[in-house]
């Protein structure tokens, strides 16, 4: 009976790492038990006194007391050390971040306080519709971002151009050949029909993120995105449908 239940088992294993595609060779923890709140899935948790959040090390980031998941970042450092060995310096310039900072983000773009394109959206795009999709090439509307899931991290530069030639090419060359090795997955590829623009820098711990996004489905609408100037256009925008799963469909 010992014997048929551990055959039973390894099928079982076979058959969930065939359909789910698992390449994370050093990834730790692939199939987290935690279930996800609406409130951890939008950012609004407190990553100090969360017991599944780490703060990054100084040698990991040049940033100030930012955090990740603590399965993210154990597999984040395996894949910085990796990447060392070889000559690449990789780091995080962003991690975590709550639903009250990116509003924060949003609304300073969405009043003008902060230039978009060096464009005063708000008096340049009166239309709120137009002006949301304008922020959306490269911000997340609050609640819809994957930030919030403390899974994604920005690596080394937040410009695509920085990543075409030099040492940002490396780095780039790098996490295309190895970052799945870890678990990280480039998830805003370019010619994507939908959602935000190309970003090379932004890199997702699928372990975590593949099970938080499934569960952001079940559980979320676009009607939950609110408390913010410009959370009417949501629902016409679909936000859910088009930004949230508009992603590098690999990663889904």
């Amino acid at each position: 009976m010992k014997t048929f239940h551990f055959i039973l088992s390894i099928i079982i294993f076979s058959f969930l790492s065939n359909n789910l595609k698992l390449d994370y060779v050093h990834s730790p923890t692939p199939f987290p038990s935690h279930q996800f709140t609406k409130n951890e899935l939008m950012g609004k948790v407190n990553p100090k006194k969360d017991i599944h959040f780490v703060k990054i090390e100084n040698t990991y980031t040049s940033k100030t007391n930012i955090y990740l998941r603590e399965s993210a970042y154990n597999a984040y450092k395996n894949m910085f050390k990796s990447a060392q060995s070889e000559g690449i310096t990789l780091n995080i310039i962003s991690a975590f971040r709550s639903f009250y900072h990116q509003k924060s983000i949003w609304e300073a773009k969405w009043t003008g306080k902060r230039k978009v394109n060096g464009q005063d959206l708000s008096k340049n795009i009166p239309n709120i519709y137009k002006r949301a999709e304008t922020i959306l090439h490269f911000s997340s509307m609050p609640g819809s971002s994957r930030h919030h899931w403390g899974t994604d991290i920005d690596i080394y530069d937040l410009n695509n151009s920085t990543f075409e030639n030099g040492q940002g090419l490396k780095v780039y060359k790098w996490l295309q050949n190895n970052a799945f090795r870890y678990g990280f997955y480039q998830v805003y590829t370019a010619n994507r029909p939908f959602g935000y623009e190309e970003e090379k820098w932004h890199w997702s711990y699928l372990p975590l993120a593949k099970p938080m996004i499934n569960t952001f489905n079940k559980l979320m609408s676009n009607s939950d995105f609110n408390g913010f100037l410009g959370a009417q256009t949501a629902d016409s925008l679909q936000i859910i449908q088009h930004y949230v799963n508009g992603i590098n469909q690999e990663c889904l």
